[in-house]
């Protein structure tokens, strides 16, 4: 069987981490990248000779804009224009500013009759369907345009949808301490403060978007650091069903994509979960599962809390690389779907070395 040929546009903190992800899959092939300038991420490529994950090349085309002569100045091959690209492809993984995608498919896609999927940063409009490879895979399959969640909502969505199949919930309550950038970053300046938004949180409108059974809320506060963002959730059951600390527990340490962690084994924060990935020798010290502490599960009267840690450089790229599975019909449901994206992303290895009381 042929493998998907799949594209990725803007090769950033995510795309850099997408095409990694879909150079990692045995039923796709990575055909290139595009990009606008010779950022850092490209020349590091260029330094590794264009190898990305797996011992893939990784071929660059350039965007609507980009100065070849500043490619040809860092001696950075390129493949071709963005429209090369996207006539070489199945689909597309576009990951590009806010606002470029909408208008990649109107340039782009849509006359080429290519299908696509965004990341959170686009307006839910661009896309047919608002997707998460968990808790509604069935309804990006066959789709042309997908979108995915943000970080924070994508994590999120894991943990009450595994505790929403389990158990059924009616509502959560969410509290999320949000990372102000991602490591590098410099534009939103050095600071020293916290800033909360106005509620409801976007993550918790976008959960009830998914999950329009379960009632959301939530506030969120930015914190000047860099590595991973804090949830915490209060759940309430159905039916008024107590949810006890055992019952949940049990949920997330099934879950492929839940990493249960405690404080005692050393998982202090979200700096721990960082470097443990380091640690484990994970690309770019990426992880795709989230962390759930397992100290923070408490019951509460008949509702139960918990945390999580959101590691956001990498958490999306599972549920991207489902979309692409839903999209091109390659796997019908979430099960074979999801467990097809785990097999060649290695999620859920740890699961069988960890001794649980």
């Amino acid at each position: 069987m042929r493998k998907i040929r799949v594209g990725v546009a803007g090769y950033g903190t995510i795309g850099q981490r997408l095409a990694d992800g879909v150079a990692m899959q045995g039923d796709m092939e990575l055909v290139g990248i595009a990009d606008l300038a010779p950022t850092l991420a490209l020349q590091a490529l260029r330094e590794n000779d264009m190898i990305g994950a797996n011992g893939v090349k990784y071929n660059l085309y350039l965007v609507d804009g980009a100065d070849r002569s500043a490619f040809d100045a860092c001696d950075i091959p390129v493949a071709g224009s963005f429209e090369d690209l996207c006539k070489s492809v199945d689909i597309m993984l576009d990951s590009a500013p806010g606002g470029v995608g909408a208008s990649n498919k109107a340039k782009y896609y849509e006359p080429l009759g290519v299908k696509a999927i965004f990341q959170g940063g686009e307006k839910n409009s661009v896309a047919d369907v608002f997707f998460h490879g968990y808790a509604n895979y069935e309804k990006g399959v066959g789709q042309n345009y997908l979108k995915l969640t943000s970080c924070n909502t994508t994590g999120l969505i894991r943990t009450v949808d595994c505790l929403d199949r389990e158990i059924g919930i009616e509502k959560v309550a969410i509290t999320i301490i949000r990372r102000v950038a991602d490591p590098g970053d410099y534009h939103r300046g050095l600071t020293n403060a916290l800033m909360i938004d106005k509620a409801p949180s976007h993550q918790a409108v976008d959960l009830m978007t998914i999950m329009p059974h379960v009632e959301a809320t939530g506030i969120l506060v930015h914190t000047p650091v860099t590595h991973g963002h804090i949830i915490t959730v209060l759940a309430t059951a159905k039916d008024g069903k107590k949810i006890t600390r055992e019952m949940a527990l049990n949920a997330f340490r099934k879950h492929p994509r839940i990493r249960t962690v405690t404080i005692d084994e050393g998982f202090k924060g979200n700096a721990s979960l960082f470097k443990y990935a380091r640690d484990l020798g994970n690309r770019r010290g990426d992880m795709y599962e989230i962390g759930l502490w397992e100290d923070s599960i408490v019951e509460s009267g008949n509702d139960i809390m918990y945390a999580i840690n959101i590691p956001q450089e990498s958490v999306t790229i599972p549920e991207t690389i489902d979309a692409i599975r839903a999209s091109m019909k390659m796997q019908l449901t979430r099960e074979e779907g999801t467990a097809e994206t785990n097999k060649y992303l290695g999620i859920g290895k740890f699961k069988a070395l960890q001794k649980f009381n």
